[in-house]
């Protein structure tokens, strides 16, 4: 049977983040980040949706084992974001914004780097708030 099927994980973590641009001056980080741009941090609830998309394995029935997939995101994403502020314990924000469209592209890189197999696709949906959501289907 060579039908693809997506596979769906769905995370929650909780994190804290600053947009902040240090080329900018204060008043110009305040006017295109607003409250966002808060010294001392702001946090969001975010909801993350993992879609795995392949081949059913014909010895398994699996795309991708949803146990497997789950401890990968927890070890992955959720251990390292969740309750951390972005930006100062995310070794990867460092020196990149902490922009959902950024966090979404990192979680994608890191997953996909654990996946480890080109016979899978990945597409990352962060909500950052209930009505405000970023997709990355990778590249």
């Amino acid at each position: 049977m060579n039908r693809k099927v997506s596979v769906y994980r769905l995370e929650h973590f909780n994190a804290a983040h600053r947009l902040h641009n240090p080329e900018w001056s204060n008043a110009e980080n305040e006017r295109i980040f607003g409250k966002c741009n808060n010294p001392n941090y702001h946090g969001h609830n975010y909801n993350l949706e993992v879609k795995v998309t392949g081949l059913i394995n014909s010895d398994t029935g699996y795309v991708i084992d949803i146990k497997i997939l789950s401890d990968i995101i927890k070890e992955h994403v959720l251990d390292a974001f969740d309750h951390k502020n972005l930006n100062l314990d995310v070794p990867e924000f460092k020196n990149l914004n902490p922009t959902a469209e950024n966090i979404a592209v990192v979680i994608h890189d890191k997953l996909e780097k654990a996946l480890n197999t080109d016979s899978l696709t990945l597409k990352i949906r962060l909500y950052e708030t209930e009505r405000n959501y970023v997709e990355y289907p990778g590249e």
